[in-house]
């Protein structure tokens, strides 16, 4: 019966207006680590950041990365806006659940099957830092309960807005409707009643997706699912023999600690290049980690074609203005 009701939330979810869908891409060709496509919209007069990122497979601050000259809340009729739906898959192996948290992105690779399937999250809020590392899928729960820990339940009490011991399944539940339980010692994935949250750092260190989203993978993920958390605001990966990079903005904790800092770059730079020879554009990189748009970018030359061409030249080539 539980199957049947969360295939039906699921059902519901995909027909309500307004409601995107998760982005699901073909595992690149070896040797290429890049998937989707960067799309541009006209916005319309009642849009916001939140409603355009929901509904196609976005978080929030993915659009305000993206879109930085564009007033999140009130794009205004007409505006033309950037989807950043084009992705370096994270570093390492390409199985189970990696969440990157400076991305506020999970990305699932669904065992024997040649794809990935991405969603937007929400994440911890500086003090309440979701941790890294590895985990496990340890069970699932439709219709969860939320059992507060004390810090919380104290902290709610400091601001006036005491919580019960449990809160039940229901409207006021902040699990929402599906929970995936993890390894790691108090952390879970979770649906929300507050899904603007999702795409921002507003939780206690779980990890929110979207109703619709979590209801989906709640559907496919199987107890003892490999979970990997990673906090990678550099990525680095090949596409067609072209190196690009994707850069986020660090995470806040890691800006208080490290300020300016360009090494987590290079590393993955450094790391992808291996021992292809290739040379990157320096200033290209540069620029890419002061914008932090999120959206990859290439760093080094275009490979030769395999014949000769005999078409003009262009007068000048820049790699630091390229996409």
């Amino acid at each position: 019966m539980k199957s049947l009701l969360s295939g039906f939330v699921c059902t519901l979810f995909a027909l309500l207006p307004g409601i995107g869908h998760a982005l699901s891409f073909p595992l690149p060709e070896a040797g290429n680590d890049i998937v989707g496509e960067v799309r541009q919209i006209q916005t319309r007069y009642e849009d916001t950041f939140s409603d355009i990122a929901r509904a196609n497979g976005l978080g929030y601050m993915e659009m305000a990365e993206s879109n930085p000259q564009v007033d999140p809340w009130l794009p205004g009729e007409g505006t033309t806006v950037t989807l950043p739906g084009r992705f370096i898959l994270p570093p390492g192996p390409r199985e189970g659940i990696v969440i990157n948290l400076a991305e506020l992105r999970l990305y699932y690779f669904p065992k024997g099957e040649n794809r990935v399937v991405t969603y937007p999250l929400g994440i911890g809020r500086e003090g309440w830092s979701t941790p890294t590392g590895q985990a496990r899928v340890t069970r699932k729960q439709y219709r969860p309960s939320w059992y507060p820990p004390e810090s919380i339940r104290r902290e709610h009490a400091e601001n006036g807005d005491p919580l019960p011991a449990v809160v039940k399944p229901g409207p006021d539940n902040p699990l929402g409707s599906h929970a995936i339980y993890l390894s790691m010692a108090g952390y879970l994935l979770h649906g929300t009643n507050k899904p603007y949250g999702v795409g921002m750092r507003v939780s206690h260190g779980c990890i929110r997706l979207y109703p619709e989203d979590i209801a989906a993978l709640f559907e496919q993920v199987e107890a003892n699912t490999p979970v990997r958390i990673i906090d990678e605001p550099y990525k680095a990966g090949w596409e067609n023999g072209r190196l690009y990079v994707e850069a986020h903005p660090p995470l806040s904790e890691q800006r208080a600690r490290e300020g300016i800092n360009f090494t987590p770059l290079v590393r993955a730079v450094v790391a992808a290049l291996g021992p292809s020879g290739a040379k990157p554009d320096w200033e290209a990189l540069k620029q890419a980690a002061l914008g932090q748009r999120g959206i990859p970018v290439p760093v080094t030359a275009a490979p030769a074609p395999a014949y000769q061409s005999t078409a003009p030249l262009p007068n000048a080539l820049s790699l630091s203005t390229a996409e």
